[in-house]
């Protein structure tokens, strides 16, 4: 990103890529708006920013005014869920947001510190049903044929439907992930024995992503968009288990053009197991990073002891949705004011 990204020239290349953002966002809530959703607003500042380990957030210092009360640490959400999902309980959906949101130290083409997230979430709808939405949405606010990059997708054509089993088996030579079960030395053997070289010192989790990051991603959502789902359940840390197969987890993410545009849950509603994974996740947090970070969101929890609908949800990167929907190369060319 350019260390001075604001001058009068940069400003007016970016106004056709911004105009047309304007244009999606009216096409955005009149897509929502056509289907029965309430468009809601939540805290920015927030007990608890999220729930996945290796997202950085950004924190900040509450302190009352004249003394009145205790301070207390909050932080910037990098995602509306845990908010959302309150209303959720009080029985507000369906509900969208367009969320401002923050995350500590992403910078690159596609990401920036601060930007903008489209979360949905419909009690009732189901796993099958979201992905069915997803589709009809990006194909109703997007051009026909989309690109990034070089990479070409056809939105006329059916969204691929592959199983993060499928991928691997597909795209690492036969590799079957969930027979690893969490055993990093398995895991190891079976990336080297096809070519693929593993650190001495790599754990289960970091060699997953790698192969996912190297192999497969790069293999997808090209000519035609691709759900890749049911991922193994320790990285789904608010999503129901599938009864079918308890190995996986009921998420998907969405790829186009060969971006992440998409992630997206049947959500867990289960309040024991949630602080469990919540826990699991901040001891998880603390031991990579060698931080505190923050305590579990009690309000939250309450919400769903308090009884959460059966939901689905989605969150869409609406900036990469942007570069898509207007051909822009970088994240910068679709924000006012890229942050420096």
């Amino acid at each position: 990103m350019d260390k001075a990204p604001w001058s009068l020239e940069r400003l007016r290349a970016r106004l056709p890529f911004l105009d047309a953002r304007a244009r999606l966002l009216r096409a955005t809530r009149f897509f929502f708006g056509q289907r029965g959703y309430r468009e809601v607003e939540t805290p920015c500042l927030v007990p608890a920013p999220g729930a996945e380990v290796h997202i950085r957030a950004f924190g900040t210092r509450f302190e009352p005014h004249l003394g009145a009360g205790e301070g207390r640490s909050l932080w910037l959400r990098t995602s509306p869920e845990l908010a959302i999902k309150k209303l959720l309980a009080g029985g507000c959906g369906p509900v969208f947001e367009l969320a401002r949101v923050w995350r500590n130290g992403e910078v690159s083409a596609r990401h920036a510190p601060e930007f903008t997230m489209l979360e949905w979430y419909r009690p009732g709808l189901g796993f099958e049903g979201l992905m069915a939405e997803a589709e009809d949405f990006v194909r109703a606010v997007c051009p026909a044929v989309v690109a990034h990059q070089g990479v070409e997708c056809d939105l006329s054509l059916p969204f691929e439907r592959l199983t993060m089993a499928e991928a691997f088996d597909r795209h690492c030579d036969g590799l079957d992930i969930l027979g690893t079960e969490g055993d990093a030395a398995r895991l190891r053997a079976a990336a080297a024995a096809r070519g693929f070289a593993p650190r001495a010192d790599e754990g289960w989790e970091d060699l997953f992503f790698r192969l996912l990051l190297e192999r497969v991603e790069p293999a997808i959502g090209r000519g035609r968009a691709t759900f890749l789902t049911h991922w193994p359940a320790p990285q789904a840390a608010l999503a129901r288990r599938d009864p079918a197969d308890p190995r996986v987890a009921l998420r998907f993410e969405l790829f186009v053009a060969g971006i992440e545009l998409a992630n997206a849950f049947d959500e867990l509603t289960d309040a024991a197991e949630q602080r469990a994974r919540f826990e699991e996740a901040n001891a998880e947090r603390r031991r990579i990073t060698g931080e505190h970070g923050w305590e579990v969101d009690e309000d939250f929890i309450a919400a769903l002891d308090a009884g959460m609908p059966a939901t689905a949800g989605i969150a869409l990167g609406f900036d990469r949705l942007a570069m898509l929907a207007t051909g822009a190369r970088s994240i910068e060319d679709v924000l006012w004011l890229p942050v420096s």
